[in-house]
């Protein structure tokens, strides 16, 4: 779902855990990450869309965990 969302803008966007950084539009590539709850991670977005898709993203992750969008 992740993947998805974030494919739908054309900035490039990219999350990391702090180690390693990952393509954000690549599910194979997010499964690689190993994300597991608690985990921290960065997503970061570049290109002429990149507020949209990071407010679009952090709203994404927010809802999923039951967290209300600050």
């Amino acid at each position: 779902m992740f993947a998805e969302r974030a494919s739908k803008f054309r900035s490039r966007v990219t999350v990391s855990n702090g180690k390693q950084a990952v393509d954000g539009k690549s599910v194979l590539s997010l499964m690689l990450l190993a994300v597991t709850a608690g985990t921290q991670i960065t997503i970061t977005a570049d290109g002429e869309d990149e507020a949209e898709a990071l407010d679009a993203l952090a709203g994404l992750l927010q809802r999923s965990f039951g967290e209300a969008p600050g």
